[in-house]
């Protein structure tokens, strides 16, 4: 259950620290370094949700999400002696890789805190990209308070998976590039984990189409920011338990909270069977390979959750998904 955040831990929900200006000039910084990822459809989704369906897939980006346009954007705008000192984050997975491969493509060493359980794939994957993983129990402390202490320790700039405004614009590039490709949409899903691409692509939508209504989509097990949406109370769940790993943040932040009460239109969940279903769906019929997290969207359309428009677009987060989980969502 969600429980309204901590005392103390006050959020400016007028304070609105990213424009389309932000996320045009990251879409700038990371030409020629990110995929322009494609855009598809399919007749099948279009007749389930009763409308025409865009799929933006993240899931074919480096690092196989989304995460890379933020990560690279954020440690692009690096002073030389903030590069110097090297990079800290924190993430379950797909943030990791992403901060890992930017520091590579940048020359910047980064370290990344990371659950000791978290997927292996995604384990494999960071390091493989040369960063250089701390793991932690997520029953002895957090990881915010983990890396805050080494960054302590070690005079590392901390670059946070979504709580960031160059992180937030980075990941806005996800739908100024849907819109351009598609053309103005009537209704945007976008995935919910701490608000980052939720945040940024809402702010891009009501530039490039002001007419669109943005929904944002997260775990039944991990509601904390419908709860924060919908209160104006900053909300958490602490360590939710979901097939969604990438959608396990405890709550929205500073940056992200107040641009998504501002942008966006209505927060909904769907249960982890209803992302298995959409796991399989996308295998069976599009061939596409999604993790749960990046499915979120799709099960709100096909579980009925959100009415499909005339013009829908939807955001496919990612694709990293552990080979014996694909298999027991495809059994």
């Amino acid at each position: 259950m969600t429980t309204p955040y901590p005392a103390g831990i006050d959020v400016d929900l007028d304070r609105l620290e990213v424009e389309i200006g932000d996320i045009a000039a990251a879409a700038a910084r990371l030409e020629g370094v990110v995929h322009r990822t494609p855009v598809m459809g399919s007749g099948s989704l279009d007749r389930r949700a009763g409308g025409r369906v865009a799929l933006k897939c993240e899931s074919f980006q480096r690092t196989g999400a989304f995460k890379i346009r933020g990560a690279y954007n954020a440690l692009a705008q690096l002073s030389y002696e903030d590069r110097r000192r090297g990079v800290l984050t924190y993430s379950s997975g797909n943030h990791a890789q992403a901060a890992a491969l930017a520091g590579r493509l940048l020359g910047i060493d980064v370290q990344v805190v990371m659950p000791a359980d978290a997927p292996p794939v995604k384990l494999a994957a960071t390091r493989a990209y040369g960063a250089t993983v701390i793991s932690y129990d997520r029953g002895q402390t957090t990881r915010e308070a983990l890396a805050a202490r080494l960054a302590a320790e070690t005079g590392r700039t901390v670059v946070p998976p979504y709580d960031h405004p160059h992180v937030v614009a980075g990941q806005g590039t996800v739908a100024l590039e849907l819109i351009q490709d598609a053309g103005p949409l009537d209704l945007l899903l976008v995935p919910c984990g701490g608000g980052g691409l939720l945040s940024g692509s809402a702010v891009a939508a009501a530039a490039l189409a002001p007419l669109c209504r943005v929904v944002g989509v997260e775990p039944e097990a991990g509601a904390d920011a419908t709860a924060s949406f919908r209160t104006g109370v900053l909300h958490r769940v602490d360590d939710p338990d979901t097939i969604a790993d990438g959608a396990r943040t405890p709550h929205l932040g500073r940056v992200t909270f107040p641009l998504v009460r501002r942008y966006v239109h209505e927060m909904v969940t769907v249960p982890d069977e209803a992302l298995v279903r959409a796991v399989r769906f996308l295998a069976e019929r599009m061939k596409l390979v999604v993790e749960p997290t990046g499915a979120l969207a799709v099960a709100a359309l096909l579980e009925g959750v959100v009415a499909a428009a005339p013009r829908t677009g939807v955001i496919i987060s990612g694709g990293n998904v552990d080979p014996a989980a694909l298999a027991r969502c495809l059994a």
